[in-house]
Formats: C-alpha cells, sequence, structure tokens
C-alpha cells in the first residue's frame, strides 16, 4: 500500500528511511508545540487552546501534504508570522485576538483562490532558476545560525552585534559534542546519523540534568477556548475605523507567507533532488493547494499562518524523498495532542547541532550559481547574505527578485516574457516601502 501511495522504490528510498526522516523533522520542529502557545499567549489567546491547534493544525497539513502532493514537506504556524499576529496586529493595532484570526482565514481563502486561478505558480515560475540554488545556500545559513544561536554559540554582542558565546556554558558544550556526534556518524556513513545524534544528546542531558521543563495543566478540552472563535465579520468590516489596517494585515500575511512558502519550497525540494530537469516544481499546484487549506484549518483551530517548514530539510538529509516523510510528522504531532508539553522534554541543545549540520549541507547548492557573471552571481549573493542575516526567507528572495530585475533593464535585456518578474521586484520594493 504504502508503494503504491508514495512510489517508495522510484525515489530510492525505504519505509525505514522514511519514517527516521519523519521522526527526524518532527524533533527538530516540535519545539513550536511549546513556543507558538507562548508567543499566542501574550496577544490573549488561551495558551492550553493554542497548544491543541498548534497540534491539530501541523497534524492536519503535514498528513495531507504528503498524502496530495507526495513531498516530504511538513507544515506547522509559521515563526514569525505568529509574532507579528501578536506584537504588530493585536497588541500594537488594538485588534481583538478573533479579528486577528478572521485576518488569517481570509488570507487563507484569498491564498486558495490566487491558487486555483494559477497567479501562485505562475509566480514560482517566475523566480529565475539561479536564485533557486542561492534560496537553497541562503537558508542552508539561516539554519545554521538558528542553530548556533540556540545553542549559545553565537550570541548577541553590543559592539559587534554577534559574537562568540561561552564556549563551557552546558548548553553550547553539549550542542557542541552532539555536532561531532552527528558530523562523525554521518562520516562513517550512517543514514540515521541526524536522529541517533539528537536521541544521544538529549540522553546525555538528561544524564547529567541539563535539561529541566515542568509542564502546566493540559487537557484536550481546552481546545474549545480557541476552535472556531474567529471573527471574519469583523476582519470584513472595512467600513470601520480599522479598514484601512484590516487590508494591510491580511495583505502582510498572504505576501510574506507566500515568499517564505516559496524559498522553503526551492530549498527543500532542492536539497531533495525533486525539481525537474527544466528547473519545475512537479506537482505544484497540490503543494499549494494544501497550503491554503492548512492556512484554513490553523485558523478555523486557532493559531496563526500555517506555513511549509525549513526544518524539513533536517529529514530531507537523512534520506527523506516522498510524502510518507510528512505523514510521518503529522500522525506524530497528532499524538502530541495527548501529551504536548513532554515535547519540551528534548531540549535545545540536542536539536541545535542537527539545524546546523542541516545548514552545512545545504551549502552545496551554491555550486551551481553562474559565480563569473555578475548578472546571476549579485543577485545570487544578495540573496544568501540577506536570509540569515535579516531573519528572513521573504526578505533574501525580495532582494534577489529586485536586483534580477534591475540588472536585466541595466543590460538592455528586458523582455515582454519577462513581465512577471519585474511586477514581482515592484512588488518587493512596494513591500520594503509598507515595511519601513
Amino acid at each position: 500500500m504504502l508503494e503504491r501511495l508514495f512510489d517508495l522504490r522510484g525515489h530510492g528510498t525505504t519505509v525505514r528511511t522514511e519514517v527516521v526522516a519523519g521522526l527526524t523533522t518532527f524533533l527538530t520542529m516540535a519545539y513550536i508545540v511549546a513556543v507558538n502557545p507562548t508567543i499566542l499567549g501574550a496577544a490573549g489567546l488561551p495558551v492550553a487552546g493554542v497548544a491543541v491547534a498548534t497540534c491539530l493544525a501541523a497534524g492536519f497539513g503535514s498528513i495531507l501534504m504528503g498524502l496530495l502532493s507526495n513531498y516530504p514537506l511538513a507544515l506547522a504556524p509559521g515563526m514569525g508570522l505568529n509574532a507579528y499576529f501578536t506584537y504588530t496586529v493585536v497588541k500594537g493595532m488594538g485588534l481583538p485576538w478573533q479579528t486577528a484570526l478572521g485576518c488569517v482565514f481570509i488570507s487563507g481563502v484569498a491564498f486558495l483562490l490566487l491558487t486555483v486561478a494559477g497567479v501562485r505558480q505562475l509566480i514560482v515560475s517566475a523566480v529565475p532558476r539561479s536564485l533557486f540554488a542561492a534560496v537553497a545556500g541562503g537558508v542552508g545559513l539561516f539554519i545554521a545560525f538558528i542553530g548556533l544561536a540556540d545553542a549559545g554559540i553565537i550570541v548577541a554582542k553590543p559592539g559587534t552585534m554577534v559574537g562568540m558565546g561561552t564556549l563551557t556554558a552546558p548548553t553550547a558544550a553539549l550542542a557542541l559534542l552532539g555536532m561531532l556526534v552527528i558530523a562523525g556518524l554521518q562520516a562513517r556513513g550512517l543514514k540515521g546519523a541526524m536522529l541517533v545524534g539528537i536521541l544521544v544528546t538529549a540522553g546525555i542531558a538528561w544524564m547529567f540534568g541539563l535539561a529541566h521543563f515542568a509542564p502546566g495543566a493540559y487537557s484536550l478540552s481546552d481546545f474549545s477556548s480557541t476552535a472556531f472563535k474567529l471573527d471574519v465579520r469583523s476582519a470584513l468590516n472595512l467600513r470601520s475605523g480599522l479598514g484601512l489596517s484590516l487590508i494591510e494585515i491580511i495583505f502582510v500575511f498572504l505576501f510574506v507567507d507566500l515568499f517564505d512558502n516559496i524559498g522553503t519550497l526551492v530549498a527543500v525540494t532542492k536539497r531533495a533532488g525533486l525539481i525537474a530537469p527544466d528547473g519545475s516544481i512537479p506537482r505544484l499546484n497540490r503543494i499549494l493547494i494544501t497550503d491554503s487549506a492548512a492556512m484554513l484549518v490553523g485558523a478555523l483551530a486557532g493559531t496563526s499562518p500555517v506555513t511549509s517548514y525549513i526544518e524539513s530539510a533536517a529529514g530531507v538529509a537523512v534520506g527523506g524523498r516522498t510524502g510518507l516523510t510528512a505523514v510521518v510528522v503529522g500522525i506524530l504531532f497528532l499524538c502530541t495532542l495527548f501529551f504536548a508539553p513532554l515535547v519540551q522534554a528534548i531540549p535545545t541543545a540536542a536539536t541545535a547541532p542537527a539545524l546546523v549540520l542541516v545548514g552545512a549541507m545545504m551549502m552545496g547548492a551554491l555550486a551551481e550559481v553562474e559565480w563569473e557573471d555578475p548578472a546571476a552571481a549579485i543577485p545570487a549573493f544578495l540573496t544568501v547574505i540577506m536570509v540569515p542575516l535579516t531573519y528572513s526567507i521573504a526578505n533574501g528572495l525580495a532582494f534577489g527578485i529586485t536586483s534580477h530585475a534591475v540588472l536585466k533593464l541595466v543590460k538592455g535585456q528586458a523582455h515582454l516574457r519577462d513581465w512577471l518578474v519585474y511586477v514581482l521586484a515592484a512588488l518587493c520594493v512596494a513591500r520594503f516601502i509598507y515595511l519601513a
């Protein structure tokens, strides 16, 4: 049945490899079950209800992605978008969280309509092929940076912005040990090196008392506190004093999620070798429909926008190549419904090394950029460097697309057939002006 559903042999993988990949991806992104309720709780949402909604949205989105598109892409409420939801929309603009959820739902409907109309597919196809490799490399740096920061190996410094942390601190020392374990196992060719490294590092942390967690009261019945509490009517009330703000909120959810998704999709499929020879992404329509549906379900359940997770690259790195990986991730999220607080038992020091080494493996994509050609090298470099330094895949892709369009104009190579590239560049500039 699994062979028929996912074509495992055709993708050169096995059930065991896919399960290990799914478990690896889950462990690297399971932090969202603890982090998302904390962030949305600051907006007034019931924390326990958000925990259930997070597991449900991630479980539904990941399983649907695996079954419908057969890609190893996992979904969950997006980091960054949840912070925008809380600190800009609810706290900054003063919207009730129910109305903010209504805005998320409307954005999901708009996403679905754009997908059905073929607009999102056109946007993905308009992204220059050279930027695909640049996005993969930039996301690799981004993931590594996140892992190093989580481990305390890189810390904020007043004079230099970033600097070296205290490597003898428990978390940093344990993360370095984890990197050594994973790298050593990978060098010896062990397929499950990531997962084994995470579990070994977590075991050492517990053995020496370096991991602590204190779960609070939690029950599945808490789901009723956020489920179906969205207020779409208020979100559509453009006659109110918040009319323009509501349009801006929906636009930001739509635009940022679109570019984050494109960046993640390109990076993960590139790393997995799933991009077609002509540079296109097979079954793209199914991927985008799944993303839209997950966003709608997330809003109904009571959480911020759901999006594809770049941590999916961790599962791809250990051999995940089909939708079975995503289905395993989704099942694990649904199982987490019954013991969500226990996810915190895997310390950051155990997952951070996996993120750093996944980032290292993603850098190989940069070899495909024609670095001797300034018209290709400059947009690629800006993409690569801006993703980690602005902490946003969307920003890096926007810099790359805009510089690519400008350089084509300067070289006199602008053609009518490339009209969408210039539309995207104009939208990117408008987005930068809006963010400013």
